[in-house]
């Protein structure tokens, strides 16, 4: 049984990131599971424990507002693609180097978390980055007939939900958690697709 422990990191003030750390008997690297949007941290806990059990220490974290990220009530929450990026994964990485001081740091990437590596403060000292499901964050790049699917996604349903409830519930779609509505907003892609 791997050893891992909860932890709650300080982030921009008053707000705490959950992560959790996982700790391998001889040191080999470091890891952070940066998560897809949406997505808590214990669906990385198979994989974070088998790099463990490789000798990688690991964390993995719920980005804010989702999770046990989430603080208050959803339809409130201010989280964004750029705070994920720029507060949320800086915090993170920084408690990696902390847990694992004087070693090699990688990043694997979970769809956005791939793309927002490029927002995060320390993002040159990572040796190695390995992204999976992760796009190029640009409706333009999909091939039909998905891009019907994420056309509808990205301006119909996503808006009405945040219309009708204030926030996305993605699971209707069995997609993920519920989001915050920012998360999706006209204003972020934009945003992203300038850093992309």
């Amino acid at each position: 049984m791997t050893n891992h422990t909860n932890i709650k990191i300080p982030c921009a003030g008053s707000l705490e990131v959950a992560a959790t750390i996982f700790i391998p008997q001889n040191l080999k690297g470091a890891i952070m599971i940066a998560p897809a949007t949406g997505i808590k941290r214990q669906f990385y806990f198979s994989f974070a424990s088998f790099l463990a059990h490789n000798g990688y220490g690991v964390i993995t974290y719920d980005n804010q507002g989702i999770g046990d990220s989430l603080n208050g009530n959803l339809k409130q929450s201010n989280a964004d693609l750029i705070s994920w990026g720029q507060k949320d994964m800086t915090c993170v990485f920084d408690e990696l180097k902390t847990h694992f001081p004087h070693t090699k740091y990688h990043v694997i990437g979970h769809s956005a978390g791939g793309q927002l590596l490029g927002l995060m403060n320390g993002a040159t000292e990572v040796a190695s980055v390995f992204n999976f499901a992760c796009s190029s964050g640009s409706l333009k790049n999909m091939k039909y007939p998905f891009k019907f699917t994420a056309l509808f996604f990205m301006n119909a349903f996503i808006p009405v939900n945040n219309l009708l409830l204030g926030f996305t519930n993605a699971t209707w779609i069995g997609m993920a958690n519920h989001c915050p509505k920012v998360c999706h907003n006209n204003g972020q892609r934009g945003a992203i697709k300038q850093v992309i």
